[in-house]
């Protein structure tokens, strides 16, 4: 049976509307592609398996994206972890590839692959125009995967760069998701829009989270203490986990306002719970599909559209609501999983939380 998402239950986290699908793919041209790798079972066997890891893919448009780059910004709340391109597209305010996320020891090999993809349709980039930076997250799915096997393939990251599309996005334990933890509960991809109102510009804002942080006593489900409440189902002793959060935007905006929307994702993680503990990774990048910056011209300027920053806050608002219930989402998609050496890591009792958001006068 499919598990609901927060809105299934009648609860709306903030006050904006969300868009046809409530994703990321809510912003127009932006498209998800995920390859979700689950093999064997048992003691770990190192190389071998059991395997619970996958890669997420995310396109900011569907046109050339490296010569017709996005405005982009980012944020890191703690570092502990790693972006690859993420200084250079901060550096230009301008992001030319793919967003890639996977576990942590495969970046390398998805780093290799995004290359090999992008250097058939860019055969001259590094000999007559810059070379490419590639831009991979991770978060360590190491408890449940075995992640020194470095499974994630070529094969794998070009089955989810050419099966990205637009619409409804797999959440929980799918794609770079499916071996994450968060909060002690299992898990993943999570995905939440909003649109704001035709007086605040009736721009969207997409939120997609690789969620993989937070301790139980912290979790909190809209203002309500899950975590003190549900102090069972408790996984064997793992590593501090992580989050990557990417958000997309149709605002006109430029690469300083970004890194201010993207700073806004920061609240949103904090309001279930978790607070960027001294071993876990904390990365936002935001892009705009609306600012579009051409690597070849033969202008000398080019002409933006530029919202003016007294405007900004309705989109600082949406990015900590859909942030939020991306989060959310990312657990009550999520299943039961039994990972390498039997480790085990139990979804959210989706029940027990909906008794508890009952008494509340949350849920319907």
């Amino acid at each position: 049976m499919q598990r609901p998402r927060i809105r299934d239950w009648g609860i709306k986290i903030g006050c904006y509307a969300t868009g046809k699908h409530n994703a990321i793919t809510d912003v127009a041209g932006v498209r998800v592609g995920q390859t979700t790798i689950i093999q064997g079972e048992g003691k770990l066997i190192q190389g071998r398996g059991p395997i619970r890891t996958g890669v997420t893919a995310i396109l900011p448009h569907s046109d050339d994206l490296f010569h017709h780059r996005v405005a982009a910004g980012g944020f890191t709340l703690n570092g502990a972890g790693e972006v690859t391109g993420l200084s250079q597209a901060s550096e230009w305010g301008a992001i030319e590839t793919p967003i890639m996320l996977t576990n942590t020891l495969s970046v390398g090999q998805v780093h290799d692959a995004v290359l090999d993809y992008l250097l058939e349709y860019y055969p001259d980039a590094g000999i007559i125009s810059d070379p490419i930076v590639p831009i991979v997250a991770e978060c360590d799915d190491s408890h449940l995967n075995d992640i020194q096997g470095r499974h994630v393939t070529r094969e794998h990251v070009f089955a989810a760069l050419r099966s990205a599309t637009a619409g409804p996005v797999a959440e929980g334990c799918v794609g770079a998701g499916t071996g994450m933890i968060a909060f002690d509960f299992k898990a993943g991809i999570g995905t939440a829009s909003r649109v704001l109102p035709r007086h605040c510009g009736s721009f969207t804002i997409g939120v997609l989270v690789l969620a993989n942080c937070g301790p139980r006593h912290c979790f909190q489900v809209a203002g309500c203490p899950v975590g003190r409440e549900i102090t069972d189902l408790i996984p064997d002793p793992h590593p501090d986990g992580s989050i990557i959060v990417v958000i997309a935007t149709d605002a006109p905006l430029i690469s300083l306002q970004l890194q201010r929307i993207a700073k806004r994702a920061a609240l949103g993680i904090g309001r279930l719970g978790g607070f960027a503990s001294h071993v876990s990774g904390e990365f936002c990048i935001a892009f705009s599909t609306r600012t579009i910056f051409p690597r070849k011209s033969s202008n000398l300027t080019v002409e933006l559209e530029l919202l003016r920053d007294q405007y900004l806050d309705p989109l600082f608002e949406a990015t900590v609501e859909a942030t939020e219930e991306a989060i959310i989402n990312s657990l009550m998609q999520a299943t039961d999983m039994c990972g390498r050496d039997g480790h085990l890591v139990h979804a959210l009792p989706l029940d027990r939380l909906y008794r508890m958001l009952k008494k509340q006068g949350l849920a319907d």
